[in-house]
């Protein structure tokens, strides 16, 4: 098993620029051999992972205004007058035990937590004693199951929303049963980017903060990147640099905190306002640079959305840059099973979820399930064991 707080590999640590030499000069086979060796080498088992959990959405009431988003409500009293948004809600204890009763039954070991930035006040308001209610109801009634819950966004939500620090915060919420904090809200971290998608939510400094706070407090957390809209490629490389730097900063302090594990994946344009952007033209100045693989380049005022071979090269690329940061997942929820399946030849050594539940993304029209059976099939059908874990990627019966 490799931990969160197993020194980085450094031997000849690549630059952003050698990173944009790589996309544009190494062909996607090759780029899939470098990144399969890294893998190879940091996960040398004869099998491939997986973990069994439930993502419930505890709220979607939102006072951010992402356009990739198809899943927000908007609170009453901001009043938008918008009428393609979804029902508001607000999940309860009970509800949510049913939910984990479900998990239990199929030997389900995590559970993922995450919600809009719910205000405070209001119709739709949330006290921070609800959030602290939760974790202990959780914890009481189900002691096994590890707590996986609230990105950095609503972190610094909470921090803002109800006057405390980002540390207080998280002790209060890990006090109370918070056993990790997922990384969702990284999309691109950029803050031209984040000013034009995901008004409302954290800047670049902020969302890095949040995740700082986590593994000072010891703490493991993980990262994630959503590509393929308005960024462009040195957005998507300085992404990378600065989750690396961070990983850098919190195995220094040697004290269990840092980042277990990387997912990526593409936008999924939907039915959502990004997605109706204008897309990149096809004349565009911008379109190809020399080597081996000329392909179109965002220049960042249009829309290019990420195929499967985009989402191959990212993350094999993610592989190659992120060498302190030990596990990277597939994802299949956004590629399908297919791609899921080859992503472990990629750079991926783990297939993510079985998700019992997903509400986000299939808002913004991706569909894809899969159950564990089905999982384990696509994992041996690539020539490993398919193995099932815990959070920290340890393997359980």
């Amino acid at each position: 098993m490799t931990t969160a707080t197993e020194p980085k590999q450094t031997a000849s640590r690549l630059t952003t620029r050698d990173l944009r030499d790589l996309y544009f000069d190494a062909s996607i086979h090759e780029l899939g051999a470098r990144a399969a060796e890294i893998t190879g080498r940091l996960h040398p088992e004869d099998y491939r992972t997986y973990v069994v959990d439930r993502n419930i959405n505890y709220a979607n009431w939102c006072t951010a205004k992402c356009i990739f988003c198809g899943f927000k409500a908007d609170p009453p009293e901001m009043n938008s007058g918008r009428a393609d948004l979804p029902d508001g809600y607000t999940l309860g204890l009970e509800q949510i035990g049913g939910k984990i009763d479900e998990l239990v039954r199929i030997g389900g070991t995590q559970l993922l937590l995450q919600g809009g930035l719910v205000p405070a006040d209001g119709a739709s308001g949330l006290s921070f004693d609800w959030y602290l209610d939760l974790m202990r109801f959780i914890k009481r009634n189900y002691p096994r199951i590890h707590i996986h819950a609230f990105s950095p966004p609503e972190i610094f939500a909470f921090h803002q929303v109800f006057g405390m620090s980002i540390r207080d915060v998280l002790a209060r919420l890990r006090d109370a049963g918070l056993d990790s904090v997922p990384g969702g809200g990284g999309e691109i971290l950029s803050d031209r980017v984040r000013r034009k998608i995901g008004v409302g939510k954290t800047m670049t400094d902020e969302w890095l903060e949040v995740m700082r706070q986590c593994h000072m407090l010891g703490m493991q957390t993980s990262c994630t990147m959503m590509f393929g809209h308005i960024e462009t490629l040195d957005e998507r490389f300085e992404h990378l640099r600065l989750l690396r730097d961070l990983q850098d900063e919190a195995l220094a302090r040697n004290n269990g905190g840092g980042f277990g594990a990387y997912i990526c994946w593409t936008f999924q344009p939907g039915d959502t306002p990004l997605g109706k952007a204008p897309p990149l033209p096809l004349e565009s100045t911008a379109v190809a640079e020399g080597g081996k693989s000329p392909r179109p380049v965002n220049d960042g005022r249009h829309l290019l959305l990420a195929d499967a071979h985009e989402y191959l090269t990212m993350l094999a690329l993610s592989r190659i840059h992120l060498d302190n940061i030990p596990n990277i997942q597939s994802s299949w929820v956004t590629m399908g099973p297919k791609i899921g399946q080859l992503s472990l030849f990629f750079g991926a050594n783990d297939m993510g979820s079985v998700m019992m539940e997903e509400n986000v993304v299939s808002a913004a029209g991706t569909t894809y399930c899969l159950n564990e059976a089905e999982i384990r099939r696509l994992i041996s059908d690539a020539g490993w064991k398919p193995q099932k874990r815990d959070y920290y990627y340890r393997a359980i019966d």
